[in-house]
């Protein structure tokens, strides 16, 4: 069976429906891929995330390598038997941790040589944690203050250890302060940790045959730059072992303006084989999901969900609204009537307000559950628009009424 199946298409778009076949089941594509960064959907249970119809969930191997440990997790039968998730799992690289967190608090690297000097002590006045090498990156851990180093080879290491389904190549992120030339060298420099996660990726696979297959997805880089874009995906598509084997999908990552999103993913997809998956990582609001889908993403995921239901922020029909407003106090109806989520069945905003106002942790598992199922939900209406040729028209209901206003020019 191949690893990717395509099963509809949208009319003159890149976007598709498809099938991602991995050893603890199928994912059915567009997908979002809930995040569970240190092996937990932050305030709601694994079981409670099948519920809401989540495929998949994506870990962190950054934070699982600090804490508690590929060690363990793989002495637990890997993530799934670790964190009691029957289903289907990605593991990102840790280079974006790795990167953000040790480029400091704005998240901005900048590594022209004639500003390192400079730039070792960022805005904040805090120390830069993370140097970047032709060979890897040294960091210092976010916990506890230890030095460490990551390479393409020790990225691949965590990650088999980890035991995901789908991994990712070890890459360089890069923002979009950095400069032309320094982009250039970031892509050449992925570029060559993309060849040596594939040789390292197989050497474990061979050396560990009883365990489940793992797929292995490069990550295309390149900034805002059409002809980097370009050139990153063509590159990463052209990479093969000694057998003829290259990734078995793509990554879309690195800083992507938002204006821009759907053109910079239609870029990597022109150069991309159409026969394997394509991951847009970090995007969930509605615009984006539709945007990144037309263009050809066919999984995403994000933290934005989870993250803004801790601090109130609750996804609705008619668009985003903080529940600790005064006008919830007395509101006791659900937060959205036609939503299926435990959450809208059994609870009211007056009782979501008061669990903020009273700082109760129920507050976020609450908000969580209806904010990952709206998110959830919206991208199976969307895969099956496509499937039933009305994307456009879902497009247009969805988003006119989460942003109040028409989108069908856009």
């Amino acid at each position: 069976m191949p690893f990717f199946t395509v099963d509809a298409e949208l009319p003159g778009r890149r976007g598709r429906s498809g099938v991602i076949h991995t050893p603890h089941g199928d994912i059915q594509t567009p997908a979002f891929v809930a995040v569970g960064t240190k092996a937990t959907v932050k305030a709601v249970l694994p079981e409670t995330m099948r519920e809401l119809g989540a495929q998949a969930v994506l870990a962190n191997a950054y934070h699982l390598y600090l804490q508690p440990g590929p060690d363990i997790v793989d002495e637990a039968g890997g993530l799934g038997a670790f964190m009691n998730w029957p289903g289907p799992t990605f593991t990102d690289s840790g280079g974006f941790q790795v990167l953000s967190l040790g480029a400091g608090f704005r998240k901005v690297l900048s590594m022209d040589a004639n500003r390192v000097q400079a730039d070792d002590v960022i805005a904040e006045g805090k120390q830069r944690l993370a140097h970047v090498d032709d060979d890897g990156v040294t960091f210092i851990s976010h916990l506890d203050g230890s030095t460490h180093r990551f390479t393409p080879e020790v990225s691949m290491q965590i990650q088999h250890k980890i035991g995901a389904d789908i991994i990712f190549a070890f890459d360089e992120l890069t923002t979009l302060v950095n400069t032309r030339g320094y982009q250039e060298e970031s892509v050449a420099r992925t570029q060559a940790w993309a060849v040596r996660c594939i040789a390292e990726h197989r050497r474990l696979t061979a050396d560990r045959p009883e365990r489940p297959a793992q797929a292995l997805f490069g990550v295309v880089q390149g900034a805002q730059y059409e002809d980097l874009r370009r050139q990153a995906s063509r590159d990463l598509a052209g990479i093969v072992d000694s057998e003829g084997r290259g990734f078995d999908g793509y990554g879309i990552g690195g800083a992507l303006e938002k204006q821009n999103l759907a053109t910079i993913v239609g870029w990597c997809v022109d150069e991309l084989p159409d026969d394997k998956p394509r991951h847009l990582l970090g995007i969930s609001e509605p615009d984006d999901l539709f945007a990144a889908i037309a263009a050809g993403a066919d999984t995403f995921d994000c933290v934005s969900p989870s993250r803004v239901a801790r601090n109130a922020a609750i996804y609705s029909p008619t668009g985003r609204f903080n529940i600790t407003g005064a006008r919830y106090r007395r509101d006791f109806t659900p937060i959205d009537g036609d939503c299926d989520c435990y959450t809208c069945a059994n609870y009211t905003r007056a009782y979501l307000h008061h669990l903020f106002k009273a700082k109760e942790i129920l507050s976020a598992t609450l908000c969580t559950i209806h904010n990952e199922r709206f998110i959830i939900r919206l991208v199976d209406q969307i895969r099956a628009a496509i499937v039933a040729g009305e994307f456009d028209e879902l497009r247009e209901d969805v988003l006119g009424s989460y942003y109040g206003h028409s989108t069908r020019a856009q």
